[in-house]
């Protein structure tokens, strides 16, 4: 039986909504009506109420003040509220008092009753979670009292080593638990859902520990029934198995497949989803260490590949990181030519080495930040004055506080998007984009003493002449005045920051007669390239 109170100021709604429903065959019972919010606060304080259904103007308490008090006190009653249409859009705010339903009205009887069964699920499923979590504390505050706690604590002082194998072992032996066996190996369990513990409210991460219980049980009786080694709880989140057995290919696979049982009775069980990993053999107690660290490290890739992991170390040694320079490089010249299929192909190669090297959350923001700046300063040489530069800082942190490699990448990619767009509109006609590429070949190719208006003409596929005029509307500038000042900025920062020889540096800069680059650099500058080095390197 659902319990329903009333809350109107005007009696003939009230006896409308009595009259008109059939409540003994909805399983209801309309355990009062009152006509303002005060009254109704009153009437829940010594009735037992499911469901509130309330006009929001009325005298003494209005029904956003009512919702608030109700959220406040009595959380577990379900709120319906009713609204004029021009008190609609303020009753919508009434969602951060949990209010579950919004009706415009005139209500008819149809509306209201299919709301109300609505809103029976809803008191059904806080009633089943309040009843879950009651059975919990309860189951967690026998476990409490039980030597589960002391047995938990000596397996996990045997494997990280913060005892002497002969005082773990005579503990351990008084416990009634045996570990003499040729080989081990730590598997680590940890939800994914309370992963994020450290952000966790206080009530989540009770809800955290009590959940832990129920992997603990359920780990403690697959691993005892298959006689393959015992569990033990770390911590309030977290639960090992140290498995015990011969170092065999039968027994890696009954270990696999003892890991995939329990993943999916805790999700029958709490619809829960857990991720495991596990560790190297071991045969010392010290190598027992290495195993539970490396079980714990393939837990932290969860970052990188999503939850509901099963990972054995043995199989997926962490691989070094392949990708370089070349790729920024890549995603760069894709943007400058406006082929956006390019780009997303650079970037989705990038997000699959990073991936693949499993790497830990701080490296793979590392390199996502390594993709924004190379966008960025792609988008700076050709647009400086673009608006999407001063979102960097906004974005490298919230790329950063993202807990997903996934989710951080979509915001990468779809900031790398908007550069792309950015660009796109930059270059709306191919003169604009033919003169940009140019002047990217330059500063890729000024070294080339060979490079020549043919030749850069010869790469665009274009005419001298076009080309001549789409360059100097862009730049201001010809072909040769560009190439000159760009070897010219290179060669005044080799005189500045290094000992090479004149000649050297004539050659490094795409001259081929050192005289003519003297020539050169003093009618730029006014001083010949010895005098710029000596003012300079003072």
């Amino acid at each position: 039986m659902y319990r329903i109170l009333l809350v109107d100021d005007e009696i003939l709604v009230r006896d409308a909504i009595r009259e008109n429903i059939d409540w003994k065959a909805m399983d209801c019972e309309l355990v009062g009506d009152c006509d303002n919010g005060k009254a109704a606060a009153e009437f829940v304080q010594t009735h037992p109420v499911d469901i509130v259904l309330t006009d929001i103007l009325m005298p003494y308490m209005d029904g956003m003040e009512l919702s608030c008090f109700l959220h406040e006190n009595y959380p577990d009653i379900v709120i319906v509220i009713f609204s004029g249409f021009g008190e609609f859009e303020y009753a919508k705010k009434a969602i951060q008092y949990d209010v579950s339903e919004y009706m415009l009205k005139p209500v008819t009887a149809m509306e209201l009753r299919a709301v109300i069964e609505k809103m029976k699920k809803k008191v059904d499923q806080r009633r089943e979670e309040k009843q879950k979590l009651e059975r919990l504390t309860q189951t967690s505050e026998n476990y409490q009292k039980n030597a589960i706690v002391i047995r938990s604590k000596a397996l996990q002082a045997f494997v990280d080593n913060t005892k002497t194998r002969e005082e773990s072992l005579e503990e351990l032996s008084g416990l009634g638990i045996s570990l003499e066996a040729a080989c081990y190996r730590v598997a680590v369990f940890d939800l994914d859902l309370y992963s994020d513990s450290m952000q966790l409210t206080s009530e989540k991460r009770q809800e955290s520990a009590l959940m832990s219980f129920v992997l603990f049980n359920v780990s403690d009786e697959i691993v005892s029934r298959e006689k393959a080694g015992v569990a033990y709880q770390e911590g309030n989140n977290k639960v090992c198995v140290l498995f015990m057995g011969n170092r065999t290919r039968e027994f890696s696979e009954k270990i696999m497949k003892i890991c995939e049982m329990i993943q999916t009775k805790l999700k029958e069980l709490m619809a829960l989803e857990v991720s495991i990993g596990v560790g190297s053999w071991a045969r010392t107690q010290q190598e027992l260490l290495v195993s539970h660290e490396l079980a714990d490290k393939a837990i932290g890739y969860r970052y990188l590949l999503g939850g509901s992991l099963l990972i054995d170390m043995e199989e997926h040694p962490v691989e070094n990181i392949r990708y370089s320079d070349d790729l920024m490089e890549k995603l760069s010249t894709a943007l400058k030519a406006g082929k956006k299929e390019n780009a997303d192909s650079v970037l989705d190669r990038i997000a699959a080495e990073i991936k693949a090297a499993r790497v830990d959350k701080s490296r793979a923001c590392v390199y996502l930040q390594q993709i924004i700046r190379a966008a960025d300063d792609t988008c700076e040489d050709m647009v400086p004055d673009s608006t999407l530069l001063s979102e960097r800082e906004t974005l490298l942190r919230r790329v950063t506080e993202q807990k997903s490699f996934d989710s951080a990448f979509a915001l990468v990619k779809d900031h790398v998007g908007k550069i792309f767009q950015v660009l796109s509109d930059a270059n709306s006609s191919s003169g604009q984009r033919q003169a940009r590429l140019a002047l990217d070949y330059i500063q890729k190719n000024y070294m080339d003493p060979d490079l020549s208006l043919n030749s850069i003409c010869s790469y665009l596929n274009i005419s001298t002449s076009y080309f001549s005029t789409i360059f100097k509307d862009l730049t201001g500038e010809t072909f040769t005045e560009v190439l000159i000042r760009t070897r010219m900025e290179k060669a005044k920062e080799l005189l500045e920051n290094t000992t090479m020889k004149n000649y050297e540096i004539a050659e490094k800069v795409g001259f081929a007669d050192p005289h003519y680059f003297g020539i050169s650099f003093k009618k730029m500058t006014g001083c010949t390239p010895t005098e710029y080095a000596r003012e300079k390197r003072k």
